[in-house]
């Protein structure tokens, strides 16, 4: 029944991780926009075309640019006919207004303002508006019939000199017909051709290693217009979304086999796993609202807080492939999809690097300065690369990639904040515990200093082995110091605290004894509450001694009852037993460091066979049956110990007394 339970769990988890990264995968692909385009091609003008030799898959032709189309447009309208009609009354009523007006002026103005009013009416007046430039070519129509003239053949008010006659006697005899003008224009401007040539399928667009022109961007340009054209009339959003869901969906799945594979712990925790999902969606919906607002902006975005925070929390490994699964996802949702997954890889590597040596909050800052300086080389080798000099680089570039700088501090705060909130403990936070001016190490420091230079011994020589064997060595360290802080409550009882020679366990029951010996795990749990120590920490302090008997009273009470007659489980040390590396090599390493304390003789032989008695003690036990330790790391422990051992507790020279 507990295995039908123990594999229900285990199914119950790992559809939980599944459905939760396919449910990440389908929220990243809806917040980004959907275009209906057909196939980019990344080129620039002047820079060299480093793909395959580019041919035409189909006729096509090329379109005019707006400013052609915009030239020839003007250059029809500077060019129209303009179309007149004859205005037979206009001379009249022009000869009216001046005998109204000679009534106060001299009579010899009068007859030579009528003069000069008949010769400009017998050439004719032409009406311009100022919408006559240069010597236009025009057409009079009289009824039906037109005659072709030019501007220059009739007197417009360009030619008269201010005075009565321009500014309030002539009426103009040739009056435009702008209805008739405008259709002439009209059917001009249809005539134009919006194609300045046509490319036959298979024809050569561009060679591989060529220098982009502009007459071949030009081509490039209407190819994709029309691939545009060709791609919306078969587009369905569904259709991509469900191609983008997919290829996230294998990246993710990509991801669980590799973690899965190499057996991180990662994935044995729903809580971590849902911590990872949720930064990734929460950086991939800034990059969507980036791509909506500002597309050429959008490395903007701290893309770099993945592998930070990856690597704080999960380690290296981890945290390289978790933002490669990130970059691959994103970049078939962004423009310039090899640019992006090319600056982002790199800076984010480059970071993994930098976060490696972080042992104070200081170190962020030069962090920021590293990724500045990966963007900024990058683009400016980019640059040189497609350009071959330096007056192309963009300082905009170098402004978003300051940003970007300064947003990866964020990493910092979100640090702690995604530790309230998921209970995962970072590697700041333990740098910060391993120092021993922690409050709970003072204390036991202060009460208990035989336990605190046991616990301190323990710390070092678990920190050599884990590194040597593999594990996560900052929190088996970390783990080794507090794994003995509930002998606060009663350091007198334990040996190494005393001093005096008095011993208060020849005033107790063996089963009293006991009690109060196992008690320093429960005690130790309080304390760590009460001191705040991660459950990472407080698992070291459960499972240091694992499910073992409280060895030196168990053995006197068999002795008082040699057929078992008495109640075991008062003996009995809790746990449960190490189910990591790190604390089954700091179970072993606390046995055997106080153990060879307790020699008598500290002998290479004699060391040797109580650390070899001890682990297999531990083995044959099963104490080290539910942690992750193969038979090579147990026998490399062993070695490593037993150096170590004769290191701390060799055999010293007795110094002659000196009168």
């Amino acid at each position: 029944m507990s295995n039908f339970l123990s594999s229900t769990v285990k199914r119950l988890g790992l559809l939980y991780r599944l459905l939760l990264m396919l449910v990440t995968a389908a929220a990243i692909v809806a917040l980004f926009p959907h275009e209906r385009h057909g196939e980019r091609y990344d080129y620039k003008v002047g820079a060299v075309w480093r793909a395959a030799d580019l041919t035409a898959p189909y006729d096509f032709a090329v379109m005019k640019s707006e400013g052609e189309v915009r030239m020839e447009q003007e250059t029809e309208r500077r060019n129209a006919v303009l179309y007149y009609q004859r205005d037979s009354a206009a001379h009249a009523q022009s000869l009216e207004r001046l005998e109204r007006r000679a009534r106060t002026l001299p009579p010899a103005l009068a007859r030579q303002l009528r003069h000069r009013m008949d010769s400009i009416f017998r050439i004719g007046y032409l009406e311009t508006s100022g919408l006559v430039e240069g010597d236009r070519r025009i057409v009079v129509l009289s009824g039906h019939i037109g005659s072709e003239h030019r501007v220059s053949d009739y007197v417009t008010a360009a030619d008269l000199e201010p005075g009565l006659l321009r500014d309030s006697l002539l009426l103009p005899s040739l009056v435009l017909d702008r209805h008739r003008t405008a259709l002439e224009l009209e059917s001009r401007l249809s005539q134009l051709s919006y194609t300045s040539q046509l490319v036959r399928a298979g024809d050569l667009i561009v060679s591989k290693g060529e220098e982009v022109s502009e007459e071949q961007a030009q081509v490039i340009a209407a190819l994709e217009a029309e691939d545009d054209r060709r791609f919306s009339g078969h587009y369905s959003v569904w259709g991509q979304m469900l191609g983008q869901l997919l290829l996230a969906a294998i990246a993710f799945t990509a991801l669980y086999m590799f973690l899965r594979n190499t057996r991180h712990p990662l994935l044995d925790d729903n809580r971590k796993v849902t911590f990872v999902m949720l930064l990734i969606l929460l950086m991939s919906a800034c990059e969507a609202l980036m791509v909506r607002l500002a597309p050429e902006w959008v490395l903007l975005v701290p893309l770099c807080i993945i592998p930070i925070l990856m690597r704080v929390f999960f380690g290296m490994r981890a945290a390289l492939y978790i933002h490669l699964t990130t970059v691959i996802i994103l970049a078939n949702l962004v423009p310039d999809a090899f640019e992006f997954i090319f600056y982002q890889l790199v800076t984010g590597m480059m970071s993994i690097i930098a976060v490696r040596s972080l042992e104070r909050r200081s170190q962020f800052f030069l962090l920021a300065l590293v990724i500045f300086l990966s963007y900024s080389l990058i683009y400016t080798a980019g640059i040189l690369s497609q350009d071959t000099n330096l007056l192309a680089l963009d300082p905009q570039k170098y402004l978003i990639f300051f940003l970007n700088a300064i947003l990866t501090l964020l990493a910092y705060p979100l640090i702690y904040l995604f530790e309230k909130l998921s209970g995962i403990t970072s590697a700041m936070t333990l740098l910060e515990l391993s120092s021993t001016n922690t409050p709970a190490l003072r204390e036991l420091s202060r009460r208990a200093p035989g336990t605190f230079q046991h616990s301190m011994q323990v710390a070092n020589i678990v920190e050599d082995l884990v590194s040597e064997i593999g594990g996560d060595v900052l929190l088996a360290k970390v783990g080794a110091l507090y794994h003995d802080i509930g002998k606060v409550s009663n350091p007198i009882y334990f040996t190494e605290n005393q001093t005096s020679g008095y011993n208060p366990h020849n005033d107790l029951d063996y089963t009293e004894s006991a009690r109060i010996i196992t008690s320093h795990i429960t005690d130790g749990l309080q304390l760590a509450r009460k001191y705040h120590l991660p459950a990472e920490v407080q698992d070291f302090i459960r499972t240091h001694h694992g499910t073992t008997y409280t060895g030196y009273f168990y053995a006197k009470e068999l002795e008082r009852h040699p057929d078992g007659d008495f109640d075991r489980e008062t003996f009995r040390y809790q746990g449960p037993r190490p189910y990591s590396r790190e604390t089954a090599v700091v179970m072993i390493v606390d046995t055997v460091e106080a153990a060879c304390r307790s020699l008598k003789q500290h002998t290479k032989e004699a060391t040797d066979e109580l650390i070899d008695k001890l682990i297999d003690a531990k083995v044959a036990a099963g104490q080290l049956d539910n942690c992750q330790l193969s038979y090579g790391d147990i026998a490399r422990i062993r070695t490593i110990l037993k150096a170590k051992m004769m290191s701390i507790y060799h055999v010293r020279v007795e110094y002659p007394t000196v009168k």
